[in-house]
């Protein structure tokens, strides 16, 4: 991973694996440009497809352009998987975006490796050290910084609090035993237990991850990526665990060819009231309120139960957040951009308005909605914290990952298959 050359073919691979032309590399001029006039075009590729994101996010590109008015900001927004089809092929093409959204982790790292990547270390360091360690953690490289976080969160059970108490649960489950309890009592009065986009593959491999984390424990999954193998026990078991789950028949009908933010896909589900539960990151109260009705006081939060038995614990979390990096060469306008949106004003206007949780101390004070005040709590007692296993891990080990753990939820891959498969790819990577 550390030769520029096979980073590039890796990401070409993968791309025509995904069926991405080159006519995907046409949107992006791989550049800035300076008019004759002086003004610099910078090009932003964000993925707030949804929201009230979306205009928010517009609404402070025009914040900057007037705060910078030789500065223009060009906006290409993407639904999530768009998004990383198309930076698949630019990054096999050698031209990122001006200003580009990461996750870090193991695709950020190919990236770097491939020389696409604006080191920010020193150009951001005046500022960047004021934000929250643990926000910036999945950015750094080689103890370098090249992205700076917006935002930070985790993964955790989003659920209706009236249909929990229609089927008879008290409070949230704590133990996944508990869990498959809480899935039947629902069943039983006649409601969905869970929503889930099965056709966009992620969301269902947030379960296996933190069944793994609960069985194998954290470090197993670095330790696993690191020796390229997943067939340990406790991943088999993390496998099983799901499969438990998927015999129980949990989730709303057609949930293979739903998708997540669509009218009739995973978060409208939950937000219409037609499903009690979804297993999503701390966006989900606004994407539930933007794709169906919002639960408003009748939405809670808690945490992925504990396994039995498992070396995992409550307190670790899996999760990530979103982050911005630049491309090699990027103007210094595009760094002023990202000094712009990592200040306390904007940072506050995205807590406010967007439910994004703080990554600048400054603006703390304007959280207030509880679910996520919930989160936050969550985050700052964790013991632990595993990125996204489809970003910490090189790019093609997250997409097997991702489509092992969707054969496992439809039926045409066992547990055991799911840790073979994810070995196999993990090895042919090195």
């Amino acid at each position: 991973m550390g030769d520029p050359a096979l980073s590039r073919r890796g990401f070409l691979a993968a791309s025509a694996a995904a069926g991405v032309g080159m006519t995907a590399l046409s949107a992006c001029g791989g550049g800035s440009d300076s008019g004759s006039s002086g003004t610099t075009t910078i090009e932003w590729w964000n993925i707030s497809t949804t929201q009230p994101a979306k205009d928010v996010w517009a609404g402070l590109a025009r914040q900057f352009e007037k705060q910078n008015p030789q500065v223009k900001v060009k906006i290409v927004q993407l639904e999530n998987d768009a998004y990383k089809s198309k930076m698949t092929a630019l990054t096999a093409s050698g031209k990122l975006p001006d200003i580009f959204h990461t996750w870090g982790g193991g695709v950020l790292k190919q990236q770097v490796d491939a020389g696409l990547v604006e080191d920010l270390t020193d150009r951001t360091k005046d500022w960047s050290q004021g934000l929250l360690p643990v926000a910036t953690k999945p950015y750094l490289v080689d103890e370098k910084v090249y992205g700076i976080p917006f935002d930070i969160g985790m993964i955790g059970f989003w659920y209706n609090k009236a249909l929990f108490r229609r089927a008879g649960i008290a409070a949230p489950p704590t133990t996944w035993s508990g869990f498959l309890d809480a899935i039947r009592k629902l069943k039983a009065a006649g409601i969905t237990p869970l929503a889930l986009a099965g056709k966009e593959k992620w969301p269902g491999m947030y379960y296996w991850a933190y069944l793994a984390m609960r069985t194998a424990g954290i470090d197993a999954l670095q330790k696993a990526n690191d020796s390229k193998d997943f067939t340990g026990e406790g991943f088999v078991q993390a496998g099983q665990h799901l499969q438990e789950l998927v015999d129980l028949q949990p989730f709303q009908k057609g949930f293979l060819g739903a998708a997540y933010s669509t009218p009739a896909g995973q978060a409208a589900a939950v937000g219409n009231g037609k499903a009690a539960m979804e297993l999503m990151g701390q966006w989900a109260p606004q994407v539930q309120a933007d794709a169906g009705k919002g639960l408003g006081a009748d939405l809670g939060f808690f945490p992925f139960p504990e396994v039995d038995g498992g070396k995992g614990a409550l307190t670790e979390v899996f999760g990530g957040g979103g982050g911005h990096a630049l491309r090699a060469g990027a103007p210094q306008a595009a760094v002023d951009f990202l000094k712009f949106f990592a200040s306390a004003a904007t940072d506050t206007e995205l807590v406010k308005k967007t439910g994004a949780l703080p990554v600048v101390p400054a603006a703390e004070s304007a959280l207030t909605d509880p679910n996520l005040k919930a989160v936050q709590a969550q985050l700052k007692a964790a013991t632990g914290f595993q990125l996204y296993l489809d970003q910490a891990y090189a790019p093609a080990v997250g997409q097997e990952v991702n489509d092992s753990v969707a054969a496992l939820i439809a039926g045409s891959r066992s547990a055991q298959q799911v840790t073979e498969s994810i070995t196999k790819v993990a090895k042919e990577e090195q």
